[in-house]
């Protein structure tokens, strides 16, 4: 088999802020990794070194492709992809130190690989089979960046692909960043500005379950963040589809006020409330979407914790992110 490097110019990382190139292996990071202290929480720079709906991309015609990295840090599992159609999952055990993929289909195709979302992935070099080529394969397609918590970081989704924003993503046909960050969505000025300064062609974010869990935000200062989150991003994004999602249903939080007095029902109408404000002040691309249609107690079979989907409930999230904005909304991309 040929190698490829980790740095070959030929390989594509969407999905990712930024990625960091070592003399060994290449990172993606969803947070821009030389301004870590910007965002200065350590639980938050920790979930930005996974590759929640980070994508690895190149054409070739290999039929055999072995992804070599750095020591994989936890068992999991990884999804290749050919033309769009996923081709293989494969499991991977704490302690290895590569993911091989084979018996892949004839000719040139777009291979997408998406590391695991629980698990830093660096990238040592690529094998592929003796007397294949490799190309570039940049995503022109539109983009869209999400923001939200671990239910969107998605870590329970039963391979990488399948977080909801995975599944909207493919089913939509767009070039997704998804800044899903476990236990660390508290609308941060800092996360407004990178969503501000990303190029992009919608946006949506799902606030308020960390804040809640938290109490990093109170009545009074609640309403004034999702505001100053929308205005900032509107800054540099004044026109194009945004998309504000309320909480998702979670039993007990709906009516138990948290440490500083806040409910979901009251955070649901405090979003409702920011996004009508910017409407009615001639923003007409800026859209609320109530979180209980998009996970709802109807679904309280796939939401074990009674706060975080399992597998089969992220693939309904998504659905439903895709029917409310794409066939009740007709959001346009």
């Amino acid at each position: 088999m040929q190698t490829v490097s980790h740095n070959d110019a030929r390989l594509t990382w969407e999905g990712a802020v930024s990625v960091e190139f070592s003399d060994e292996w290449a990172m993606p990071w969803r947070l821009p990794f030389k301004d870590l202290e910007f965002y200065p929480h350590e639980n938050l720079q920790l979930k930005a070194s996974l590759p929640s709906s980070v994508r690895l991309r190149f054409i070739t015609d290999a039929t055999e492709i072995i992804f070599n990295t750095a020591v994989l840090a936890n068992d999991g599992n990884a999804d290749l992809y050919a033309d769009g159609k996923l081709v293989s999952t494969q499991a991977f055990k704490n302690g290895d130190t590569k993911i091989a993929f084979g018996q892949l289909p004839q000719g040139r195709k777009l291979i997408e690989l998406w590391p695991n979302q629980k698990t830093a992935f660096r990238l040592s070099s690529i094998q592929i089979s003796d007397g294949a080529e490799i190309f570039p394969a940049d995503d022109k397609r539109p983009k869209w960046i999400t923001y939200g918590s671990s239910i969107t970081h998605c870590a329970a989704a039963g391979s990488p692909s399948f977080t909801w924003p995975g599944v909207v993503a493919r089913k939509k046909g767009i070039n997704l960043t998804s800044l899903g960050f476990g236990g660390e969505c508290h609308a941060d000025p800092m996360i407004a500005r990178l969503i501000r300064d990303l190029p992009a062609d919608m946006v949506s974010v799902k606030l308020g379950i960390n804040i809640y869990g938290n109490g990093s935000l109170n009545q009074r200062s609640f309403l004034p963040a999702i505001i100053g989150t929308i205005s900032t991003v509107r800054e540099k994004h004044p026109n194009i589809p945004f998309i504000v999602c309320s909480p998702v249903w979670s039993p007990d939080r709906e009516d138990t006020p948290n440490a500083v007095g806040l409910t979901l029902k009251i955070m649901r109408e405090q979003i409702s409330r920011a996004v009508s404000l910017f409407r009615k002040r001639g923003d007409e691309n800026i859209h609320y979407v109530d979180g209980l249609k998009l996970f709802g107690p109807e679904l309280v079979s796939n939401l074990p914790d009674k706060l975080h989907p399992d597998a089969e409930g992220y693939i309904r999230l998504g659905e439903n992110f895709f029917r409310e904005v794409f066939e009740v909304l007709k959001i346009e991309v």
